[in-house]
């Protein structure tokens, strides 16, 4: 009987006498033959391209991975060390056991979980006379720079000036080799919440592939209001690491590309250039706008290659102004917890100065319209909605800012002229649709019809209305009307699985490693003669 009492857990399912009990041997063997299966397929699947790592249905075979090999280590751990626990230690020590699953499944999957999903997006066709075009490209295979050019010429949108007329070029063109291309990204936040440094690289590597070849100069700046990184340590891009400046970097060797942080002068009231005034800073208006009280201000600034530019009034030559600067507005797609939605609009927040100025309290009058209309349009908008973050006003993890673990991945870019029906289409076909799909169902913050400002300092679909109204009153035939509006994509269907990973496996991993260490413990006690002593 004492030989009995000696004999490993291990070997219990030797023993006929312990048919009813719970048998640890075969129960690791069975979590081993999942884990080890989940780790065939892992492989298997992710073969010789190491990029699909990152798929969905490949991150949940890590995660089964990482649960079968937590459910193990307490079993075969525990008999080995139990006898040498003092007995006063034993209840500690339990209750570690018990909790230690549940925090380590929180962190593995605040560590490791996102979302990706496919949107099914259909194209449309106005009959109006007047309608404003948007260009989609949607999915993982298609989503860059080059497919959107190639869209828009599709359309007669020619990225290109030049002389010469052919595929992507015209005289008609958007983008002539000697112009100064100023992009306006998005770096106030880390992670997921500024512009993908990746979709910036294949911007710039399009501008520098100009078929005249490319003479002019490159600029990307962004006023984070004192919150502003261009060198940031976690960046939105496949390479976390990768910032706007390392992007810049591998292009200054040959072109003039530079970065210009308008942080830096965000507190320096000037005067323009032609008014003898060289030094950097921003220029602000004397009165605020008559109809949304806003106070217009923007930056003149000497780039790196000395450079004189004033965002409305373009570049200066000593004497006078050029008419070749060109912007690009390049914002993310997101939530904001006090405006509903970021986008081409909300964008322009980063070309004011809230230091001097008060433009964020007049985005809700429509101010941002007036921005644009006293500054000059961007000669294109192309939104980026490769990660967004969709989650809905209430939630904890609703923008501007986002880690990366709250973005979701849709792999869209969405190019335009008409900032409105930009931010009206995105916002409901894009924002609103992946929210849904993600598992949010209140998500009125997000919804461009939307007139609810609960939680909000306004809500979306009010401030949109406004903009669009101060838009109108200016003589600018911009719409929020999907029937005024034309709709081309270029779509693929990648095996993408929609997971709603920030539910299911926080619960999932808690739970049954939880599960395991409970019954383990139950075991310890009802049955401790089974263990060595």
């Amino acid at each position: 009987m004492n030989e009995e009492r000696e004999e490993s857990s291990f070997h219990l399912n030797q023993n006929p006498n312990h048919d009813h009990i719970f048998k640890p041997k075969k129960f690791y063997n069975n979590m081993l033959v999942f884990g080890l299966l989940n780790l065939f397929w892992f492989l298997f699947r992710t073969g010789r391209k190491p990029s699909r790592i990152i798929y969905p249905c490949q991150q949940e075979a890590l995660k089964n991975i990482s649960i079968s090999i937590g459910a193990l280590i307490p079993i075969l751990s525990l008999p080995l060390y139990w006898k040498k626990i003092k007995p006063y230690s034993k209840p500690i020590f339990t209750i570690a056991l018990v909790i230690s699953p549940i925090c380590g499944a929180y962190a593995f999957h605040s560590l490791t979980i996102f979302e990706e999903v496919q949107l099914q997006i259909d194209p449309l066709e106005s009959i109006s006379e007047i309608t404003s075009d948007i260009f989609v490209v949607n999915g993982r295979n298609v989503s860059h720079v080059t497919n959107l050019i190639d869209l828009m010429g599709t359309q007669n949108v020619s990225f290109y000036l030049s002389s010469n007329s052919s595929i992507n070029q015209a005289p008609d063109g958007l983008i002539a080799k000697s112009d100064v291309v100023l992009l306006k990204v998005n770096a106030q936040w880390s992670a997921r919440g500024g512009t993908n440094t990746d979709f910036l690289k294949e911007l710039i590597q399009a501008i520098v592939d100009h078929p005249d070849g490319f003479k002019g100069e490159i600029i990307v700046a962004d006023n984070g209001q004192g919150s502003g990184d261009l060198d940031r340590a976690h960046s939105n891009a496949e390479d976390y690491e990768q910032s706007t400046q390392d992007v810049v970097n591998m292009f200054s060797t040959s072109y003039n590309v530079s970065t210009f942080l308008w942080d830096d002068i965000r507190g320096n009231e000037v005067q323009e250039y032609s008014e003898g005034d060289s030094e950097d800073g921003y220029i602000v208006y004397d009165i605020p706008d008559t109809e949304t009280e806003i106070y217009v201000s923007y930056p003149k600034f000497e780039t790196l290659f000395g450079t004189n530019v004033s965002f409305k009034n373009g570049i200066w030559n000593g004497s006078l102004y050029e008419d070749n600067l060109k912007v690009i507005n390049l914002p993310i797609l997101k939530s904001h917890s006090q405006y509903g939605v970021t986008a081409t609009l909300k964008n322009y927040m980063g070309v004011q100065s809230e230091t001097l100025a008060n433009g964020h309290s007049k985005v809700a009058t429509g101010g941002m319209a007036t921005l644009m209309i006293e500054c000059g349009f961007p000669t294109l908008n192309i939104i980026d909605a490769i990660w967004i973050n969709a989650n809905s006003e209430g939630s904890s993890s609703v923008g501007p800012s986002t880690s990366y673990t709250e973005a979701t991945r849709t792999n869209i870019l969405i190019a335009g002229f008409d900032s409105i029906a930009l931010d009206y289409w995105s916002a409901k076909n894009v924002l609103l649709e992946t929210a849904e799909l993600i598992g949010h169902s209140n998500t009125y913050s997000l919804d461009p019809d939307s007139t609810r400002s609960r939680g909000l300092t306004e809500a979306y679909g009010i401030w949109l209305n406004e903009s669009e109204f101060e838009f109108t009153r200016s003589g600018y035939n911009f719409t929020s009307d999907e029937n005024n509006m034309n709709v081309y994509i270029i779509s693929d269907n990648p095996e993408i699985e929609t997971v709603d990973g920030r539910k299911i496996w926080l619960w999932i991993g808690s739970f049954s490693s939880s599960a395991v260490a409970l019954v383990l413990v139950f075991y310890i006690f009802k049955k401790k003669k089974i263990f060595l002593k």
